[in-house]
């Protein structure tokens, strides 16, 4: 489903601690008025050498949030919901969190003529949890997930998928709209440099200087070294969709490798 023309109501569902692109996906969304209406910010789980365990990658994740929107005078209150602690066990029964509840809220204030976006760039736990519970919403959302791989890409293995499969499995088998934008073969190509960065960012405020020395952090060696800030491309899709070719295409199942089939 191609957006419209005109402004978009968005829900960011994001695992802003897991890497350093999802604060500049958050800011791209903030500082889109002319396009965006950012309606709220969930906190999505992960697990890796950055959490403790999927709940603590989620509630890193919700303090993030809530430092950039310090960092832009942005209150936080009814605006940035913690997500789900654990993945799926099941693809009918949901995870529970206040997140969910606010998405199912705001996509019933929604319609199928003005629909609300909702932005996936992490596990998708609470958009599919979102959906098991209230199945009415699809006729009120597009979702566009950054997601699972390029369909020709030599391997399956992908983050945001692999942090709750079954999730990913309910998002693809739903009937909802969705917009995938694959992570390797696609965003994987969205890459920037500490000097871009100390070129165009660093100095100007301080949310800007937080942005680089974020980057900066992310690696102790930046001989020759650059880094993909995948999540941009969900929010530049929206901003201006002629910016990525797309095609309409039955949604594939996956598999329990990850696979698409």
């Amino acid at each position: 489903r191609i957006p419209s023309e005109g402004k978009l109501n968005i829900f960011l569902d994001t695992d802003t601690y897991n890497e350093i692109d999802d604060q500049f996906a958050i800011l791209y969304a903030m500082l889109s008025p002319e396009r965006l209406c950012l309606k709220g910010i969930s906190a999505a789980l992960f697990f890796n050498d950055r959490s403790a365990s999927p709940a603590d990658g989620m509630e890193k994740s919700y303090q993030e949030i809530l430092k950039i929107c310090r960092l832009t005078n942005r209150s936080p209150e009814n605006f940035v919901f913690r997500g789900c602690t654990q993945p799926l066990k099941s693809p009918v029964i949901p995870q529970e969190s206040e997140a969910v509840e606010d998405l199912v809220q705001k996509a019933r204030q929604a319609s199928r003529e003005d629909p609300l976006y909702v932005i996936g760039i992490g596990a998708c736990t609470n958009i599919a949890s979102a959906i098991i519970k209230s199945p009415d919403i699809i006729q009120n959302i597009v979702v566009v997930w950054l997601g699972g791989n390029a369909r020709n890409w030599t391997s399956p293995d992908e983050f945001n998928l692999s942090q709750d499969l079954t999730a990913g499995q309910v998002l693809f088998n739903c009937g909802v709209p969705l917009v995938q934008v694959p992570a390797f073969g696609v965003t994987n190509f969205l890459i920037t440099t500490v000097p871009e960065l100390e070129a165009c960012l660093a100095g100007k405020n301080p949310i800007c200087d937080y942005l680089v020395d974020n980057v900066k952090a992310f690696t102790s060696d930046h001989f020759a070294w650059s880094k993909p800030i995948w999540d941009v491309g969900a929010i530049g899709y929206l901003v201006n969709p002629a910016w990525a070719e797309s095609k309409t295409c039955p949604a594939p199942l996956i598999s329990e490798t990850g696979r698409y089939s």
